[in-house]
């Protein structure tokens, strides 16, 4: 009688046991849309960035402030004694002068091509924070499902060792009562030792990929919830490789604040050229002191009056550049060269990401047609191994065909499950590239969450031993 596909795939009870096996209760199991939450409010990255974001933004301010008046004030306190050998005079004056200094920048081309230049600085530093805002979404999906991708492998290989563990166990009874020699028995011995590595590898790599969780959003993690197989493996919307690109063009986050690059190295580079600019600053002045301590007396002689004194004074400073070394026009040209690698920076990521963009439009439509083809070859092999077993038990195959099967069987249902997980972090990607990746696409997927997803069972769709059956007997109503 033919076994199903359930019975084929099912996991020894004797591995129940180990300690990665130890499922917490189905109500703490964590969904997408929380672990993204957390990795948002933890993220030692993101936590950089914003920081980095609030730095950057500074520069406008610091370069505002070379077009708004500087004001500055101090006191003078001095005791100055004064000797004149012929005729002999000896004098001293001490005092207290304050002074209050105001200047008002007028014509600074200069100035005002930094200010430029420092807004569209920040405004690039805001967008390249919303880009690693975006990135972390992507970055959280991918965490997420490689604990899932590894689970499930878990889960597959443990089926796979259980099986050829009855595999070896019917080899044994076999040779018991001279059905078969030792050989079948070593081959079976040998399957079943691979399997069992497989297994140990499998369960590290459970918790490598709880730990990268864990790195992530710095919150412990005992079980998180599990993707349905009714997911819709469908072709992205438009299914239009061009209009993926143009809106990529346009709503890239790396493109766009590449483009504030540019401008920023423009505007510096007028900043630069308007180094040979004359310059006009409005200058005002005020002190008040003893005459002693502000000395207007020119002679060398002391003051013929005392008292407290007020000077004030209001005018205009031109300065006109005519020769600093050489300095301006080197500064214009490393300019010049600094705006050429930014457009030749930007233009190499705009191909980058028309390259990846239909790269992975690509990739999306292939994973749908993969997703199904891996689906059916599962039910393929299932059927393989079924009629090879049949032709061992009637002395037609061999123990080794039957491992061969067993094998092939569990790497089709191992592929399967990479194509599943391919199509969803493909599709989240393709939305990254094109700008428009958000929580939201986290929150659709979080509707085919399974909260009681348990690897051991729900690593394949549950309609696949009866087709594999059905295969098997001719049928096609699978």
């Amino acid at each position: 009688m033919l076994r199903r596909l359930s019975l084929a795939l099912a996991v020894a009870s004797a591995s129940a046991g180990l300690a990665w096996a130890e499922q917490a209760p189905l109500s703490t199991k964590t969904d997408l849309v929380t672990v993204y939450q957390e990795a948002a409010n933890n993220n030692a990255d993101l936590a950089a960035a914003r920081a980095d974001y609030q730095a950057r933004r500074e520069v406008v301010p610091q370069a505002r402030s070379g077009l708004l008046p500087n004001l500055s004030a101090g006191a003078n306190l001095s005791d100055t004694r004064t000797e004149i050998d012929s005729p002999a005079i000896t004098s001293s004056r001490s005092g207290t002068v304050y002074q209050a200094n105001l200047s008002q920048p007028l014509f600074r081309a200069d100035r005002w091509f930094q200010l430029q230049a420092a807004e569209a600085t920040s405004e690039q530093a805001a967008l390249e924070l919303s880009a690693t805002e975006q990135n972390l979404i992507l970055q959280s999906a991918e965490t997420y499902f490689a604990v899932l991708r590894a689970q499930d492998f878990l889960a597959s290989t443990k089926a796979e060792e259980a099986a050829l563990k009855r595999q070896l166990d019917q080899a044994n009874e076999r040779f018991d009562v001279g059905l078969s020699d030792k050989t079948d028995v070593l081959e079976a011995q040998a399957g079943f030792d691979t399997a069992r590595a497989n297994r140990i590898i499998a369960e590290r790599r459970v918790d490598d990929a709880f730990q990268a969780l864990i790195t992530l959003t710095n919150h412990d993690y005992s079980a998180i919830e599990g993707i349905q197989h009714t997911l819709p493996i469908l072709a992205p919307t438009p299914n239009d490789a061009k209009a993926w690109v143009d809106t990529a063009a346009a709503q890239n986050l790396n493109l766009q604040a590449s483009n504030y690059a540019v401008a920023a190295a423009e505007e510096t580079l007028r900043q630069r050229k308007s180094g040979h600019a004359p310059t006009l600053d409005a200058v005002a002045s005020y002190q008040k002191g003893d005459n002693d301590s502000l000395g207007f007396s020119n002679t060398g002689t002391p003051p013929t009056f005392s008292g407290d004194v007020e000077q004030r004074s209001i005018g205009l400073q031109l300065n006109i550049p005519l020769y600093s070394g050489g300095l301006t026009s080197s500064q214009v040209r490393e300019a010049y060269q600094r705006l050429n690698q930014t457009e030749q920076l930007r233009e190499s990521l705009r191909r980058q990401i028309v390259q990846d963009t239909r790269d992975l439009h690509r990739a999306v439509n292939t994973d749908v047609e993969t997703v199904q083809a891996r689906k059916q070859s599962i039910i393929s092999n299932q059927s393989a191994l079924e009629a090879t077993e049949i032709g061992y038990q009637v002395g037609t195959r061999n123990i080794v065909d039957v491992l061969d099967a067993q094998r092939q069987l569990y790497n089709s249902v191992r592929t399967y499950n990479d194509a599943r997980y391919d199509y969803i972090l493909n599709n989240l990607r393709l939305k990254q590239a094109a700008g428009t990746l958000s929580p939201a696409d986290l929150e659709a997927l979080g509707n085919f969450l399974k909260p009681d997803y348990d690897p051991d069972k729900d690593f394949l769709p549950p309609d696949l031993a009866k087709a594999a059956e059905a295969q098997l007997r001719g049928g096609q109503d699978y």
